[in-house]
């Protein structure tokens, strides 16, 4: 079984328009493969971010588990790691807001960084990653540049 993060529209409705439900197990046709069949998710919360944009719609992220037949996946270029596309789902539970700023309060400051590049914060939030990162100049940026729009600077890598 895989315990992983699932990225829906607001509503538990997917990119295609299917609207899923907590609780329920979820079952994909034929073979599994991640890019072309089986219900895709990540290990991480914030590699989900990847596929939705946060800053232009709204979005439910979920707690999901996967099991039966299963395809990983490895972006290591882009550094997206333990991506996987599964044969059965079940929705096990819609994170809070406050479930997923505590979460991204502690993990790595490069898994930060890519949180903080694909999650649109309200005010309250920025201003606490912005304490809580003041020591980074790396992360300051990265919220700079994403959450703030001020998109001349020039990011730093690590």
């Amino acid at each position: 079984m895989i315990e992983a993060y699932k990225c829906f529209n607001s509503g538990l409705i997917n990119q295609y328009g299917q609207k899923y439900q907590i609780g329920k197990i979820y079952h994909a046709d034929n073979k599994i493969k991640f890019h072309k069949n089986g219900f895709h998710m990540c290990a991480n919360l914030e590699d989900t971010l990847r596929y939705f944009d946060s800053f232009e719609e709204d979005i439910d992220i979920a707690k999901v588990s996967g099991f039966g037949n299963f395809d990983k996946y490895d972006d290591e270029y882009n550094e997206f790691f333990d991506m996987y596309a599964t044969e059965y789902m079940l929705i096990k539970h819609v994170l809070t807001r406050d479930e997923i700023i505590a979460y991204a309060s502690d993990i790595s400051e490069m898994r930060l960084k890519r949180f903080l590049s694909l999650y649109k914060l309200n005010d309250f939030e920025l201003n606490y990653f912005k304490e809580k990162c003041k020591k980074s100049r790396m992360l300051l940026e990265t919220i700079n540049y994403y959450q703030e729009n001020h998109k001349k600077i020039k990011l730093l890598k690590k």
